[in-house]
């Protein structure tokens, strides 16, 4: 006996496990077959990583290579190798920047940790790289006895200069008071008041430069705690310095400032040009002048042109060029993208701001095409009264396809803030194996609950209560799931040409990425964080239940136990996820992005947090936290009733070894289920390597989606009613079959053979159903329980 019963489990695992393997084998095809049909499969439109080498990254069909490399593949060196002059040791030196010697001040010293010199790498006329001169330092100068100095610059410059371009040189190492003392003390030198040193103020052009390489944060910082307007001031003296070169210019990496002499008397406009090139900097592109043309005439190299008309006889125009805006710190407009905002400012003749001269100019945007889409842009000018940027006086101008236009009357600072919807990577739809795995449990919960409640008499047991309300909150998040977490906006269609859109409107956007809102999203994503933690707090109840009347089997309920759990429930989730995105909200109120801070674009799920701030995200306190206190709880309580209940020697509830066994594995398969302990793959899915990240990923999609099913098959296929009434139906349909067979005389004989060994296997059927009997931890539960309900027994 024991043997057929052995060889019909073998058989009957055989033949599930060989139907999974067809399912799992049909599905791979299956969407496979969808997939060629989309379109995905297609050749990618871009080289492969390795086409761009040394670090250069693949963007808007060439290869962006980073400082130290140019060519077509970044393959050509664009540094100086490391050198060694007198006793000062240098490393590798990028073209165009001078490089800081390894040979640092004493900690005695003034300027101690500084380097004591530095060493420009630079271009020669021939185009060949090669090393200059060492500059040395001193060690008892900092930033701030320079900024001490200022009174003497008139005497002193060179040596003032030179010795903040060697304290600027390594800009990972600025504060904030040194950029404050920095911008302070090179303001003073272009002052035409200090009567600096003509080189002197060439020399401080490179330390503008060198600022300008400084973090965003380290600028906004320092701006916050600038009360004497340093930063106004240098802008303001570079613009008047830019009036003093004659028709030369100074190009530097992070700058350039060109100055041209209108010596024509009939010369009224002047127009500058700035070209693309390989890097985002004004020295990777030339810059030209044309004077005594009446309109801009830009080719497909122009990156910025601007057209100014004096509409007067005037001796020297300025230009300058600033490749960020660290130096204009808005409060109102706020840029947390990774690209620049180019600035051009134009000055005519001596005065501050021109009101009889205008101004035309177009900028060709720079961004990453893949990450960024271009929504619109505002023409704007810099306010020194309000220390902020405004529109007054300027308007947009699209009389030339393919490039950002303004006019403005006078001249000042100008810029183009530009606004940017971020290309977010919408993913397909559920996975094929979520999809399926999601509808068997829904189907499976289903059938749990109608079953629980309609036979709640027959079994007489608490725990229906709380295996209702578990089935329930995790049916509702399966739905939720499947049909919400796709964010609609995925459908949404985008404008074919970036350029020309919003073009009437001039009004200042407040930040450079914008995105577009969805309550409907934000709510199924409030709705998903809702069910799921009711899901997890009715496994910990489930957890907490089992342990009394398993482990404190002496002792009674608390009083109005099931009123009491049901308030935890269904009640603390609502409080956590109620409080969540009040702050989330409260903290963002007036921007419309605020629901990105509770949610993600991608998919209508929680927000995750980069590294920097994980530890303050809401993800980690409304989430990660609840559900790790939950599963630990549940582990310990799980270990505990496996050891001391189901796993413990009782030979009454058994009849043989293997059966025993046998239920043993069921028994605690079902504990784990009701508990939840498959959630802690999801933990493994946190590893860096991507290919066990991957392996888990699918080992817990496979578990976790399927959780409802597992509960009917464990919870309810497993109890003898349940068992008794599939027997009950089985007999039916077979007393069925017997008189339809009885009444088709024509049917063939193969197939009569055929029903013939259906209706004779369906009592094997009723003996296999016989094997699923309830498990004794099911039996002793229910016991205990009685006992509970009367103690008197």
């Amino acid at each position: 006996m024991a043997s057929c019963v052995t060889r019909n489990i073998r058989v009957l695992v055989a033949i599930v496990c060989g139907l999974l393997t067809v399912i799992i084998l049909g599905l791979t095809i299956w969407r496979t077959v969808m997939r060629i049909q989309r379109g995905t499969f297609d050749l990618p439109s871009s080289p492969p990583v390795e086409f761009c080498r040394n670090g250069g990254t693949w963007e808007n069909g060439k290869c962006i290579c980073t400082e130290e490399w140019k060519g077509l593949r970044c393959t050509i060196a664009n540094f100086c190798e490391n050198s060694t002059y007198m006793s000062f040791t240098f490393n590798r030196i990028p073209v165009g920047r001078y490089g800081p010697s390894l040979q640092t001040c004493d900690q005695s010293t003034t300027n101690a940790g500084n380097p004591i010199a530095i060493r420009l790498c630079s271009l020669s006329l021939y185009g060949e790289i090669e090393l200059q001169n060492v500059i040395i330092g001193s060690c008892d100068e900092n930033l701030g006895t320079l900024e001490t100095q200022i009174d003497d610059i008139s005497t002193n410059s060179r040596n003032i200069s030179t010795e903040a371009q060697i304290l600027t040189s390594d800009a990972n190492k600025l504060t904030p008071e040194n950029i404050t003392s920095a911008t302070k003390v090179v303001g003073q030198i272009f002052n035409e008041s200090r009567n600096a040193d003509p080189e002197a103020k060439k020399v401080a052009v490179t330390t503008v430069s060198q600022l300008l390489w400084a973090s965003e944060d380290v600028f906004q910082t320092a701006a916050a705690t600038d009360n004497h307007d340093a930063f106004a001031t240098l802008i303001e003296q570079v613009e008047t310095y830019a009036l003093t070169l004659g028709n030369d210019s100074i190009v530097e990496p992070n700058i350039a400032i060109q100055s041209v002499n209108l010596v024509d008397p009939t010369c009224t406009s002047v127009r500058f040009s700035v070209s693309k090139g390989t890097r985002d900097y004004p020295a990777s592109g030339p810059t030209s002048v044309d004077t005594n043309v009446d309109r801009l005439n830009p080719d497909g190299q122009t990156e910025l042109q601007i057209l100014v008309n004096t509409n007067s006889n005037r001796a020297t125009c300025g230009f300058v060029v600033y490749q960020n805006d660290k130096l204009f710190q808005s409060k109102t407009f706020t840029s947390r993208s990774d690209f620049s905002q180019k600035i051009i400012s134009s000055k005519v003749g001596g005065n501050e701001q021109d009101l009889s001269a205008s101004v035309k100019m177009i900028f060709s945007p720079k961004y990453n095409q893949k990450e960024f889409q271009f929504n619109s842009y505002a023409c704007v000018y810099w306010d020194f009264s309000k220390k902020d940027w405004d529109t007054y006086g300027c308007h947009k101008d699209k009389t030339i396809d393919g490039f950002l236009g303004c006019h403005c009357n006078h001249t000042t600072n100008f810029a183009v803030l530009m606004t940017f919807k971020k290309n977010y990577q919408y993913p397909e739809s559920l996975d094929v194996l979520s999809s399926v795995g999601c509808a068997l449990s829904v189907a499976g919960l289903a059938l749990t609950i109608v079953f629980q409640i309609v036979t709640r008499k027959v079994r007489k047991t608490s725990v229906t209560w709380v295996l209702v309300n578990l089935c329930t909150s995790m049916l509702i998040f399966n739905l939720l799931f499947v049909f919400g977490i796709e964010n609609s906006n995925k459908h949404l269609e985008t404008s074919g040409d970036d350029i020309n859109v919003d073009s009437d409107s001039n009004e200042m956007p407040t930040r450079d990425t914008i995105d577009i809102p969805n309550s409907s999203c934000t709510a199924a994503a409030a709705f998903l964080h809702y069910f799921l933690l009711v899901t997890f707090t009715w496994n910990g109840l489930s957890a907490l239940q089992l342990y009394f009347l398993l482990i404190r089997t002496m002792k009674p309920f608390p009083r109005h136990f099931i009123l009491l759990i049901t308030l935890v429930g269904w009640g603390v989730p609502a409080v956590i996820v109620g409080v969540t995105v009040g702050i989330v909200y409260s903290q963002n109120a007036n921007e419309s992005h605020w629901e990105l801070d509770y949610r993600q674009e991608e998919i209508c799920w929680l927000a995750t947090s980069d590294s920097n701030s994980f530890i303050t995200s809401s993800f980690l306190w409304s989430f990660i936290m609840p559900i790790t206190i939950i599963l630990i709880g549940n582990i310990v309580i799980f270990v505990i009733i496996t050891v001391k209940v189901l796993w413990e020697n009782n030979q009454n509830l058994t009849s043989t070894k293997k059966i025993s066994t046998l239920k043993k594995i069921l028994s605690t398969l079902s504990i784990a289920v009701i508990f939840g302990i498959t959630w802690i793959l999801a933990y493994f899915m946190l590893i860096s390597n991507d290919d066990v990240r991957n392996v888990f990923s699918y080992i817990f999609c496979l578990f976790n989606s399927t959780q409802g099913l597992q509960i009917f098959i464990l919870h309810t296929v497993r109890t003898k009613i349940f068992q008794n009434e599939a027997s009950k139906v089985l007999k039916s349909l077979s007393s069925s079959v017997g008189k339809v067979k009885s009444r088709s005389p024509l049917i063939p004989l193969r197939i009569r053979l055929r029903m013939y060994s259906l209706l004779r296997s369906l009592p094997a059927l009723h003996e296999r159903f016989r094997l699923l009997e309830p498990s004794a931890v099911t039996e002793q539960m229910t016991l205990t329980e009685s006992d509970k309900e009367n103690p008197s027994i």
